[in-house]
């Protein structure tokens, strides 16, 4: 072992690596490493004939059900949670934590703890969504707001990488990148549309710091009931989306050794008997492989695809369910089974801050109640996101 590397050789804790991976707490410390993206296990995905022709319970449902019931799937923070949360930040800042080692066990919340394991339950196995209203964003600022924000996230799941560069808090802003080279591009970096598509995480979270002038509105949809109106109307999309004939480009963030794309499916079904319908899908991440079909590394889109791409987005379009987020708004959304979009967005002129949304990617593991899903890395804590060989997760408190 070279001198000064610090590794974790203690008992595996519940909050590390099922695998028992050992880390540098220096680099990493949770002690916990982003898996990243991988390939499915190919001999775990089902043909289409064994998916359900309609699914049912609670992660089907329509946008009429909550576009008038508010009820439903709004939580408006009371004062003693805010208290409580405050509390619980200020503590962690007095401390010197770095903000990339924030756990339960470092943020204790005895009361809210108990509505936010609810939450994750509902997130993961009901509905999928949920929208909290009144986080004090003017009044604490950037620094208490990411640290109040990235402690209720570890009750939902362990944060993970979202970028290349190690960002676990990002943020959604727009950095005036073309949005047209979608091969280099994040379109989160943007301020163009986004079609409707899920993370490469198992929930995603997303606090309104700073609203645009006009657009940049939320649009959410099952993915269930989704697939519901594609069995009734076009089950021929359904089987193509079934199929392991979708390759999504990873944009230039990669480790050494791997692939600069996924060859995948955009509808699974979960490991094991009665297994739950995973949707993955991203149109941009498809639509920029045109470096790697014109050289002919991997085959253009079928007719077939081309259609089902098309048939999606519209039929996930006429489905939605469409939201607003206001500044101190929080939206956490399934992405097994929750596919979200926004509108386009035009900034305030400055010297007005632009619109600007932290965001968090979380993952559930198998062991904690988490989805079984046809990856190799489904057992491990933060499972998913994106990991580029060793590079440390980061918390930058706005876009950079």
């Amino acid at each position: 072992m070279a001198p000064g590397v610090q590794v974790d050789l203690q008992p595996t804790a519940p909050h590390q690596l099922s695998s028992q991976r050992l880390v540098d707490r220096k680099i990493f410390p949770d002690g916990i490493k982003t898996s990243g993206q991988h390939p499915p296990l190919y001999d775990l995905i089902r043909p289409y004939s064994d998916f359900p022709k309609t699914i049912e319970g609670p992660t089907v449902w329509k946008a009429e059900d909550y576009a008038n019931n508010p009820e439903r799937w709004v939580h408006v923070f009371s004062s003693e949670e805010i208290e409580e949360l405050g509390a619980a930040v200020d503590k962690f800042i007095a401390d010197q934590t770095p903000l990339t080692g924030i756990s339960q066990d470092n943020f204790p919340l005895p009361k809210l703890s108990v509505l936010l394991r609810s939450i994750r339950t509902e997130t993961l196995n009901g509905k999928g969504f949920i929208l909290f209203k009144g986080f004090p964003v003017d009044k604490w600022g950037l620094h208490k707001s990411a640290v109040g924000y990235m402690g209720l996230g570890t009750y939902l799941g362990y944060f993970v990488s979202q970028n290349g560069r190690g960002h676990v808090l990002g943020h959604v802003k727009d950095l005036g990148e073309d949005s047209t080279q979608i091969d280099k591009v994040r379109i989160y970096r943007t301020n163009a549309r986004q079609f409707f598509h899920a993370d490469d995480s198992d929930i995603v979270g997303l606090l309104c710091i700073a609203r645009a002038l006009e657009g940049g509105e939320s649009d959410i949809v099952s993915s269930h009931h989704v697939w519901n109106t594609l069995q009734r109307e076009r089950p021929d999309v359904a089987e193509t989306l079934t199929k392991p004939i979708w390759y999504f480009d990873r944009k230039g963030e990669v480790s050494e050794g791997e692939e600069p794309y996924i060859k995948t499916s955009v509808f699974y079904l979960e490991k094991g008997p009665n297994g739950r319908v995973y949707s993955k899908w991203d149109p941009y991440y498809v639509k920029s492989l045109d470096r790697f079909m014109n050289a002919g590394i991997i085959p253009h889109l079928s007719p077939e695809q081309v259609e089902a791409a098309k048939v999606l987005e519209e039929t996930c379009h006429r489905l939605r369910l469409h939201m607003v987020l206001e500044v101190g708004d929080i939206q956490f959304l399934s992405n097994e089974h929750v596919l979200h979009a926004r509108t386009e967005y035009k900034d305030h002129a400055p010297p007005a801050p632009r619109r600007h949304l932290m965001r968090l990617w979380l993952a559930t593991p198998e062991s904690e109640g988490g989805w079984k899903l046809p990856f190799h890395d489904s057992a491990e804590k933060k499972r998913g996101g994106i990991q580029v060989n060793d590079q440390p997760p980061v918390c930058p408190l706005d876009a950079e």
